[in-house]
């Protein structure tokens, strides 16, 4: 299929594209790598009228940490996450995030900030996101906004992005040497949406307990999903093979996601639990912690 007609500008400042939001109002998007925009355009899933081009916009195109985060640009690529010698040796979570983002073509042009603005229940930045406790940073008429990851993303392809704003950076908090994060993801083949995932992260404390847990579904809903009832299950507590299944069974629990050609509704709720498990397992791993049955 072919997209609906729509009219194309390319911004060559965050103001002239700010401007140009201004102008065109709710039918004008913006446009960063558009490897999310693009096919969804074409299926008539979405119907811009105009589209901001901010490829231009090399200010926007960083990735550093600075004040306690990683901040990712708007215009960084997933594979310059992929390929950052300091992101793969400290931040594990993005790590394995960003090595099974569709395929190595797409992580070329895509963006992380652009795909958590998509929005798309079945993408993977949105759980990793929300298990590693992010911050959305919004430019619009009036300055400057930061919102938390877990109130940006609000529905299915929708965000809490206001008309004439635009996102400019997503901020992951830097993790200590005692934290570990693992991204588990099925997918009937290298590229493809993910038939389920799972995203967590583990902060440990001087004890060895876990003081901080990130647990997150991808394809679980019409959203990501974070798993509160899992996370308050494995703070405070020693890592242990029973706590393990019983934060996963919370990840079932909550995991309402839709039958389709890649699966049933039971079968993706029991690998949300799967995956879960293998994840929290993972990050036990790479924290050093050898699990018993029980505290």
């Amino acid at each position: 299929m072919f997209p609906a007609a729509f009219e194309y500008v390319r911004a060559h400042s965050p103001e002239e594209a700010l401007s140009l939001l201004a102008q065109h109002g709710a039918d004008s998007r913006i446009l960063a790598g558009g490897q999310s925009l693009i096919p969804a355009m074409r299926y008539r899933l979405a119907r811009p009228a105009v589209l901001v081009d901010i490829a231009p916009l090399t200010d926007l195109k960083y990735l550093r940490e600075e004040g306690g985060f990683l901040r990712v640009g708007a215009m960084t690529s997933d594979m310059t996450l992929e390929r950052d010698k300091n992101v793969r040796a400290r931040y594990s979570l993005l790590t394995a995030t960003s090595d099974v983002v569709s395929d190595p073509v797409v992580r070329c042009v895509g963006t992380v900030v652009g795909s958590l603005c998509h929005n798309d229940p079945s993408g993977d930045w949105g759980a990793a996101a929300l298990a590693a406790r992010a911050v959305m940073i919004v430019r619009g008429p009036d300055g400057e906004r930061e919102v938390s990851i877990d109130d940006w993303l609000v529905d299915s392809f929708q965000t809490a992005l206001n008309e004439g704003e635009m996102a400019v950076e997503v901020r992951f908090p830097t993790p200590d040497a005692r934290t570990q994060g693992a991204y588990q993801k099925i997918e009937r083949k290298v590229g493809d949406y993910a038939t389920a995932a799972a995203a967590v992260q583990l902060t440990l404390d001087e004890s060895g307990r876990v003081s901080q847990a990130g647990v997150a579904l991808t394809a679980a809903g019409p959203r990501p999903v974070r798993v509160e009832a899992a996370e308050r299950i494995l703070v405070g507590q020693m890592l242990t093979e029973n706590l393990i299944r019983a934060a996963s069974d919370e990840a079932r629990a909550i995991s309402e996601p839709f039958a389709d050609s890649r699966g049933g509704v039971d079968y993706k709720k029991d690998m949300a639990r799967v995956l879960v498990a293998r994840g929290l397992r993972q990050a036990a791993q790479r924290l050093n912690i050898t699990l018993g049955a029980s505290a």
